[in-house]
């Protein structure tokens, strides 16, 4: 037997309040609500730290942003406020206009810069690290040879004889002084490790 389901009304899923029906997605939106004023004052101040970040951020990476002129032509304006309540106005300005924007890109692009001048100034100690070891003794020539085999040999073995030679022990009170094959050894190396992309202690 088949039912007749013609002229039914179909039910509905929801419950009364206050004399008003509510249905699921109103109760949805009333569970989530809007935002708070400490939410949005949180995410206010995040994107005003953002923008004083940005006053720094290098020429390569702003341009990977793609921001509004109107926000480039006020960090460009922050840059040259010295006074301290003129800056702080300014960096107040700058949050407001980066509010609609999306935080996401240009929090990757402020950790890029960090996390590349951290990589550089732990490749540049390396290297300094392993210029001192190959002016010092022979064994650290083989071992750099081993790592670096690209290495032009003949002109690395030449630059450490003459910084040996160039090398005058430190006075008292005076730090040691080295000629210009000592610098150069420290270029070479410094190349070798930027080449490989990845250095190497």
């Amino acid at each position: 037997m088949t039912k007749n389901t013609k002229g039914t009304p179909k039910a509905i899923k929801g419950y009364w309040s206050n004399g008003r029906f509510v249905k699921p997605e109103e109760i949805a939106l009333e569970e989530v609500g809007p935002p708070s004023k400490t939410m949005l004052k949180a995410e206010a101040d995040e994107k005003q730290a953002l923008g004083e970040a940005l006053l720094t951020l290098r020429a390569d990476l702003m341009t990977r942003l793609d921001l509004p002129t109107k926000l480039l032509d006020a960090i460009k304006d922050a840059k040259k406020i010295t006074n301290f309540e003129g800056k702080r106005r300014q960096m107040q300005f700058i949050g407001k206009l980066m509010r609609p924007l999306d935080a996401d890109p240009i929090r990757e692009a402020i950790n890029e810069q960090l996390n590349g001048s951290a990589q550089l100034t732990l490749q540049l100690h390396l290297a300094e690290q392993w210029r001192d070891k190959l002016v010092a003794d022979d064994e650290s020539l083989s071992a750099w040879l081993n790592d670096y085999p690209a290495t032009d040999a003949q002109q690395l073995r030449a630059l450490i004889r003459q910084a040996r030679k160039d090398y005058k022990p430190e006075k008292p009170g005076e730090a040691p002084r080295h000629g210009k094959s000592y610098r150069e050894i420290f270029q070479l190396v410094k190349a070798e490790m930027q080449a490989t992309g990845e250095p190497d202690a």
